[in-house]
C-alpha cells in the first residue's frame, strides 16, 4: 500500500512549470539584492556580520566580492529556470544561499530559510525532465511523469510551514490585537491604504484571517470543493503582504506553489499545451526506495522538531529569542532595545571604557542587536577579540533594557555578568538573560 501511494507515476506538469517559476524567482531574488542595495547595506558596509553562532568562518568576501557572489547566484537561478545543468545549478544555489543565510542574522527572515530548504529539496526532484536545456541536449532525459512522492514531499513541507505559522499565532498579543495594531501603525504612511489600515476592524480581520489562512490553506487547497476559493484567498493574502510589507519574492513563490493543488491535466493544458498528458498511473518501485524513505524520514523529523524546541527552553521565546529562528514564527513581535557596553581591563580595573555602538555597527545592526540576547553576546565577543588583539584581557558588561510589542522597557541582560567569559549554550537557556517582564 505504501509503495502504491509513494511510487505510482503521475503527470509532472506542475513540477515542470514550478521549476520555471522557481528559477525565475531565484534569479530575481539574487539580482534584486544587488540592485536594491541590500548586498551593500548588509554584507559590504558593516564592519562585521552577526553569523549564526558556530559559523564564524563564513565571512563576506572582501571589497565588492559579495556583489559578484550574488551575480553568480542570479545566473544559477536563470540556469534553474531554463533547466541547464539543473541539478548542479539548484544545488550550487542552495549551497551559496545557505552560506549567506548562515553568514548574517541582522536581516533574518523566515522566507530566506524556506528558500534554502526548497533549493535542497528541488535538488532531489526531477524537475528538468521536460521543457529544459538538459532535455534538448540529452533527449533521453525527457519524461512526462514523476513518482507521487515528489508531490507529497512538497505538499507536506508546505503544510509544516503554514501550520506552525498558525500555531505560533496562538499567543495573547495576537488575538488581543496588541501586535496587529502595532504592526499596522508602522504602515500609516503607506499611499492609498495607510489610514485605512488603522481601523480596529482591520486589525481584527488581520488577526483572524491570518491565523485561519495559515491553519486551513493547505487542507482547503487539497479539497476540490474549496480549492478555487482557497486560491482566491491566497492571491489576496499574498498580494496584500507583498504590497504592505515588501517581503520580496515570497508572496509570489507561495502563489507558484498552488500549481501542485490543481488538476495536473489543467496545468498541462494551460501552460504546457504541447506536452502529452500522462494518465496511466503505473507503479514503479525504484531501487532507491529504502534510502529515500530514510532520508525523508530524517528530514521531516527535523522539520517537525525544530519549531517546537522553544517549548523546552525556560521563559518566553518572545523575550529570550531562544528557539525563535527556524521555527516559522513569522510577523509575531516588535522589539526594541537599549544596550550599553562597558569594558573593564583586568590588569587595571580602574581602566573602564564605555563602548559607542555606532563605532562598530551599521544602522540595521544598531536596531536589531540590543533586542536579541545572542547578538548582544556576539557583540561582546567581538569587542573582547578586538581588545585581545591590543594585548588586553578584558571583562565586558552590558546594561540593557527591552520592550516587546510596545510594552514599557524592562531590564534584559544581567549587568553583573561578564559576557566576555560566558560560553554560548546552543541547547539550554542562558541564565544571564533576566526573567521576562511580558504579562
Amino acid at each position: 500500500m505504501l509503495n502504491k501511494w509513494l511510487f505510482t507515476r503521475i503527470d509532472n506538469s506542475a513540477l515542470i512549470v514550478f521549476r520555471i517559476c522557481f528559477g525565475a524567482l531565484l534569479a530575481i531574488e539574487a539580482f534584486g539584492a544587488i540592485f536594491t542595495g541590500w548586498v551593500r547595506r548588509i554584507l559590504i558596509e558593516p564592519e562585521f556580520t552577526f553569523n549564526f553562532i558556530g559559523f564564524e568562518f563564513l565571512q563576506p568576501l572582501p571589497g565588492n566580492g559579495m556583489i559578484w557572489y550574488y551575480a553568480i547566484l542570479g545566473i544559477f537561478g536563470l540556469f534553474v529556470m531554463v533547466g541547464f545543468k539543473y541539478r548542479l545549478s539548484v544545488f550550487m544555489y542552495a549551497i551559496m544561499w545557505a552560506g549567506v543565510y548562515l553568514m548574517q542574522k541582522s536581516s533574518y527572515n523566515n522566507h530566506y530559510y524556506l528558500l534554502m530548504l526548497l533549493c535542497f529539496i528541488m535538488t532531489l526532484l526531477p524537475a528538468h525532465r521536460y521543457a529544459s536545456v538538459d532535455v534538448w541536449r540529452k533527449p533521453s532525459l525527457k519524461n512526462i511523469n514523476m513518482p507521487r512522492w515528489v508531490w507529497l514531499l512538497i505538499v507536506f513541507q508546505l503544510w509544516i510551514v503554514y501550520t506552525y505559522a498558525a500555531i505560533a499565532k496562538l499567543y495573547p498579543d495576537w488575538f488581543s490585537l496588541r501586535f496587529p495594531a502595532l504592526l499596522m501603525a508602522g504602515k500609516k504612511d503607506l499611499p492609498l491604504i495607510g489610514e485605512f489600515l488603522q481601523h480596529e476592524w482591520v486589525h481584527y480581520s488581520i488577526a483572524y484571517y491570518g491565523f485561519l489562512f495559515d491553519l486551513l490553506i493547505i487542507p482547503l487547497l487539497l479539497w476540490k470543493r474549496t480549492r478555487i476559493f482557497a486560491f482566491l484567498a491566497a492571491v489576496f493574502f499574498h498580494l496584500f503582504n507583498s504590497f504592505v510589507f515588501h517581503i520580496g519574492i515570497f508572496p509570489y513563490l507561495a502563489l507558484a506553489f498552488t500549481l501542485f493543488f490543481f488538476p495536473s491535466e489543467k496545468i498541462n493544458r494551460y501552460f504546457l499545451w504541447k506536452k502529452p498528458y500522462y494518465s496511466k498511473n503505473e507503479l514503479e518501485v525504484p531501487a532507491y526506495r529504502k534510502p529515500l524513505l530514510i532520508l525523508c524520514g530524517i528530514w521531516f523529523a527535523v522539520q517537525l522538531a525544530l519549531p517546537v524546541r522553544h517549548w523546552f527552553f525556560q521563559d518566553d521565546v518572545l523575550w529570550t529569542e531562544e528557539g525563535h529562528r527556524l521555527s516559522w514564527r513569522m510577523m509575531l513581535r516588535s522589539k526594541s532595545g537599549i544596550a550599553r557596553f562597558k569594558v573593564v581591563d583586568k590588569a587595571n580595573r580602574q581602566d573602564t571604557i564605555k563602548i559607542d555602538n555606532k563605532d562598530y555597527l551599521s544602522p540595521k545592526q544598531l536596531r536589531s542587536m540590543p533586542a536579541k540576547a545572542d547578538l548582544i553576546w556576539q557583540f561582546a565577543q567581538h569587542i573582547k577579540k578586538e581588545y585581545a588583539e591590543k594585548g588586553k584581557d578584558v571583562e565586558i558588561y552590558v546594561e540593557s533594557r527591552l520592550s516587546v510589542n510596545g510594552r514599557s522597557y524592562a531590564p534584559f541582560i544581567d549587568p553583573s555578568v561578564d559576557l566576555a567569559s560566558v560560553k554560548w549554550n546552543h541547547f539550554g537557556h542562558a541564565p544571564w538573560i533576566l526573567p521576562s517582564s511580558i504579562d
